[in-house]
């Protein structure tokens, strides 16, 4: 099942998942699927993280030459959380990835949905990735992508500042010149 605004993998835990992502995204080194995984516990210096998930997917280097790097494509939306009070949080400030999706890219957000993280991304993928800022009320747009299926993702900072919120990811396709708004919200 793919949709515009739906994770098209079977494990997919989204709405049992705990609020663990206590990471910053502004750290995001890598892309690709790179960037999913950096909004995984442990990938910036939290003590006790859990060890990485080893990557079963081979970097697809043959699918990764077919896509374009840049396009005429806009992805905009806004980053919002809803607490378990029923307190609605707009992602202010926060940075959002724009991965193509893959077999590689899948597999990254399967291990980040459920919890985990997994092993850093091949450097080859951040020439496929692309980035959005949200602004202080949680809306962003992300210009020049190219036609094709991606993971939009991003996490918002809790009150307090100590915690994030669990992983959002949207998978979202888009053509040559066209627009497509994304609700990035769980």
């Amino acid at each position: 099942m793919i949709a515009a605004d739906k994770i098209s993998y079977s494990n997919a835990r989204d709405k049992t998942m705990r609020p663990w992502i206590r990471v910053i995204l502004l750290s995001m080194a890598l892309a690709g699927c790179q960037s999913v995984q950096n909004l995984m516990p442990g990938n910036s210096a939290v003590k006790d993280a859990p060890a990485a998930v080893k990557r079963q997917v081979a970097f697809p280097i043959a699918a990764y030459a077919k896509f374009d790097k840049k396009g005429t494509a806009t992805i905009k939306g806004r980053l919002m959380y809803m607490t378990s009070q029923g307190k609605r949080i707009y992602g202010a400030n926060e940075k959002i990835s724009i991965a193509p999706v893959t077999t590689y890219s899948a597999e990254a957000a399967d291990v980040a949905l459920s919890g985990r993280r997994i092993e850093p991304a091949d450097p080859r993928a951040s020439e496929y990735t692309h980035f959005a800022k949200t602004d202080s009320q949680g809306y962003f747009a992300a210009h020049d992508i190219p036609a094709g299926v991606f993971y939009v993702a991003g996490s918002v900072l809790l009150p307090g500042g100590k915690a994030r919120s669990p992983i959002i990811i949207k998978q979202v396709e888009i053509g040559h010149g066209k627009t497509v708004s994304v609700d990035l919200s769980r």
